[in-house]
């Protein structure tokens, strides 16, 4: 059955180093008489259809790239979507979907003065695409990201004014934690009465009027 938010069915997640390979192979296939735009929506095009059969390591691209076109575009999710092609604006929906699934154990974190290559299979992720997932991993329960979520948090002030995508994890976190929809009670039905039905209503008949005969 067809999700109704438009997520695809998962199937596998392929880590960063490869979905770049990808892209990048993509990209040079372009037709260089193309517009940027054009080159943009295509190559969008291109990795959408690739989450789409169930891959949602693109879907880690194309929550960035949407986020990195929305802020050259001053925020205006309309343009991006002009961009990137109707319905495929990457939304709240595909973006939880995708953090429910990163394999947390597999994410590159490096450290300060730290200058290793990360594994071919590991996830390297934007700062504030790692806080999305440890604020959707934190809320199903897991105590390792919520520890790790609220040391991240202890830096946001001053990562706010440095990166402009820390933003996005705020849009993300409001409406992950916004409260549910009241669901409104069914509307109550009346019992049939049980009570016997009123006599019918009796009418007097009239009295037929005499004529008097002319004496």
């Amino acid at each position: 059955m067809a999700d109704p938010s438009g997520v695809p069915p998962f199937k596998s997640f392929s880590a960063t180093m490869r979905v770049d390979v990808l892209i990048s192979d993509w990209r040079s296939e372009l037709d260089p008489e193309l517009s940027v735009e054009q080159k943009e929506t295509g190559l969008y095009g291109r990795a959408w259809e690739a989450y789409q059969e169930g891959d949602f390591g693109f879907g880690l691209w194309l929550w960035h790239e949407c986020d990195r076109l929305q802020n050259a575009f001053q925020g205006s999710v309309r343009e991006v979507t002009r961009v990137v092609g109707p319905g495929r604006y990457f939304g709240f929906s595909h973006r939880k979907a995708v953090a429910e699934r990163v394999p947390l154990e597999r994410v590159y974190r490096p450290r300060k003065g730290d200058m290793s290559t990360p594994r071919t299979d590991a996830y390297v992720l934007p700062q504030y695409q790692l806080l999305c997932v440890y604020l959707v991993k934190a809320q199903s329960g897991d105590p390792k990201s919520k520890a790790l979520l609220e040391i991240s948090i202890g830096e946001l002030d001053e990562r706010r004014r440095a990166d402009r995508f820390v933003t996005h994890f705020e849009t993300f976190r409001r409406l992950l934690e916004r409260p549910a929809a009241p669901v409104a009670p069914a509307p109550e039905v009346a019992a049939p009465s049980t009570a016997a039905p009123p006599p019918p209503a009796t009418t007097t008949p009239k009295k037929r009027a005499t004529r008097r005969k002319a004496s």
